[in-house]
């Protein structure tokens, strides 16, 4: 496999690639303290293949009764953010995404004081604010259309600094037919797990859905034979209300526990939005859906 790869983006953001790690890296401040803040992502992000690699055969198999025993600051993160909801079938990898966000900002936020800073894995989203400072983030319904249907600020004060979107459309698997489930939470990684089994709760049996098993669509899956959703036909109001009903569910226990700041479930033109937090951002923007 080749080794990792940095290109500079017109506007000043980096984009790393290493294999299937895809980032987006951006940073403002002093012209010195970003730089410095980039060159510490990097440096981080080199590393991040070759510590996960030798560990997937087991970052890939549910969690039981006792975690197992992982190496590095990256894979203990993906295990503790996965850890709370091991009464279902989840896997470390469930948050493999918005763990490599949070660890490659961290690198860059402790190098330098930049005022600003977000790391983008696929849509899971590690965010830096400094006081007073402030970003928008868009929410679509489609990841592979990404059409804005709303945006949501989040202040350096608000405690969310972390954001993941699941959902059947996008290039992770789902159990569910979430055409979207975008989570805020207190980092990435929490963000990412929480999404994972949010969207797959967002879910109805109907023959306008066609499911396969994971293994066959994507051959080194850690969802194995379980059946995830890889169509999703136009369905009558009452199975997109009982899919998002159950989402909807699933999102305010987790809320319940803090184990998220707030959701946004969108499912063929309907969506759900979890959390007061949430709900009064979304009522700021000029537009929501």
């Amino acid at each position: 496999m080749p080794g990792p790869v940095l290109m500079r983006l017109p506007d000043n953001r980096l984009h790393f690639q290493h294999g299937p790690i895809d980032l987006i890296i951006m940073a403002e401040g002093p012209v010195g303290a970003v730089e410095q803040a980039y060159a510490q992502g990097w440096r981080r992000f080199s590393t991040i293949l070759d510590e996960l690699t030798p560990q997937l055969a087991t970052l890939r198999k549910p969690l039981g009764l006792e975690p197992p025993v992982l190496a590095g600051d990256i894979a203990q993160t993906m295990l503790w953010a996965t850890w709370p909801y091991r009464d279902k079938y989840i896997t470390p990898m469930a948050a493999v995404a918005g763990s490599v966000a949070e660890h490659t900002l961290q690198s860059m936020v402790l190098a330098t004081p930049i005022r600003r800073g977000l790391v983008n894995n696929g849509g899971d989203i590690a965010i830096y604010l400094a006081h007073g400072e402030k970003t928008r983030l868009g929410i679509a319904e489609r990841p592979d259309f990404p059409e804005l249907n709303g945006a949501i600020t989040l202040r350096w004060s608000d405690t969310p600094r972390g954001v993941a979107t699941s959902g059947w459309r996008g290039r992770s698997q789902s159990r569910g037919i979430a055409d979207a489930v975008t989570v805020l939470a207190r980092s990435a990684s929490k963000a990412d797990a929480a999404a994972t089994m949010i969207a797959n709760e967002v879910n109805v049996e109907h023959d306008a859905i066609t499911r396969k098993p994971a293994r066959e669509v994507k051959d080194d899956s850690d969802l194995g034979e379980i059946p995830v959703t890889v169509d999703v036909r136009a369905l009558p109001p009452e199975a997109v209300e009982i899919a998002l009903q159950n989402g909807a569910l699933e999102a305010e226990r987790q809320l319940a526990l803090g184990l998220i700041e707030g959701a946004v479930l969108l499912l063929q033109g309907e969506a759900r939005v979890i959390g007061d937090h949430v709900k009064k951002k979304l009522l700021e923007t000029t537009r929501w859906y």
